[in-house]
């Protein structure tokens, strides 16, 4: 358990509820900070969830906020169910039916299609999307009523598949003709659009009725608490049995072993010469206290986000 008033540097992973924004969850692990007696840290989020959406959300507390920006270009994984016939003006159940069609796909002509979505490809963003057009939110302009013009942007779709039939059936599927998908998707990739393209391409309508996010970069599910667990845990003061070193948003980079002169070096900003590491980032350690997220280049290493441990 951390000292009364101890500041907390690392991850929290929340299972975000549907109904719930992403900023007020970060309100919520303020207050939880508030009533453990913990000292006041700056909190950040590592990638917007809808309301509408469940799932992980990472939250960054401390100098971990250093890296939240590094976490929103990792990829996501979702549980996505899609239902044939109706497309609302939000591509979601929150908006209004716009379209209709009579068409209801079979399960074989919608694997059919899944390949044509994998990869990279193209698509229009949502117009009820936060995305900026003319320096206005693309959705304030859509709920005024204006025609929203989106350019389309290249994602990348790395794995799309249908869920097994009867397994995890997520609660808002309500007819045979709800289909649950899969996915792993690059930064930028709409989860509404990709539901809409696919249901044209079957020569129908759809939009999505469940969403939840699986996997956010290194951080999954599994470890993920709930808003209530996290409230408990603040009143427990015991925040940290669930928080995650700084390290875990950067499993996928290597470790920069340093010697004292060196850690003290870099925390002044100064360049590391003759160093033999790999080009590339790199997460720089004095025995286990993290000192820079750094990169090297040709056996330089400069900081990139230096961390006041």
């Amino acid at each position: 358990m951390a000292e009364p008033g101890a500041a907390l540097h690392g991850w929290l992973v929340i299972d975000k509820p549907v109904g719930t924004g992403s900023t007020q969850v970060v309100g919520a692990v303020k207050r939880a900070l508030q009533s453990g007696g913990y000292a006041k840290v700056k909190v950040g989020h590592g990638g917007t969830l809808d309301p509408l959406a469940s799932g992980v959300l990472p939250i960054a507390l401390g100098e971990a906020t250093k890296l939240a920006g590094r976490l929103l270009d990792g990829d996501k994984c979702y549980a996505f169910t899609v239902r044939f016939g109706e497309q609302t003006d939000t591509l979601d159940l929150e908006g209004q039916v716009v379209a209709t069609s009579d068409v209801r796909p079979r399960r074989a002509q919608v694997e059919a299609v899944l390949a044509h979505f994998t990869g990279p490809i193209e698509q229009v963003p949502p117009a009820f999307s936060a995305l900026k057009v003319n320096g206005e939110r693309a959705y304030d302009l859509a709920r005024a009523g204006e025609v929203v013009a989106l350019a389309s942007r290249k994602v990348v779709v790395h794995s799309l598949m249908l869920r097994h039939p009867g397994v995890g059936r997520d609660p808002y599927s309500q007819g045979d003709h709800d289909e649950t998908f899969l996915a792993r998707v690059s930064k930028g990739t709409y989860i509404r659009s990709l539901a809409r393209d696919i249901a044209l391409a079957l020569g129908t309508v759809g939009h999505v009725t469940y969403l939840r996010r699986t996997r956010a970069g290194p951080f999954g599910l599994a470890g993920a608490i709930s808003l209530d667990k996290l409230t408990e845990l603040g009143h427990a003061h015991s925040l940290e049995q669930h928080l995650l070193s700084l390290r875990a948003g950067l499993d996928d980079i290597p470790a920069l072993l340093l010697t004292p002169d060196q850690a003290g070096a870099l925390r002044q900003g100064r360049v590391l010469a003759g160093i033999a590491a790999d080009d590339g980032p790199a997460f720089a350690l004095l025995n286990d206290v993290p000192v820079a997220l750094v990169e090297v280049r040709d056996r330089e290493v400069r900081v990139e986000r230096g961390f006041n441990l």
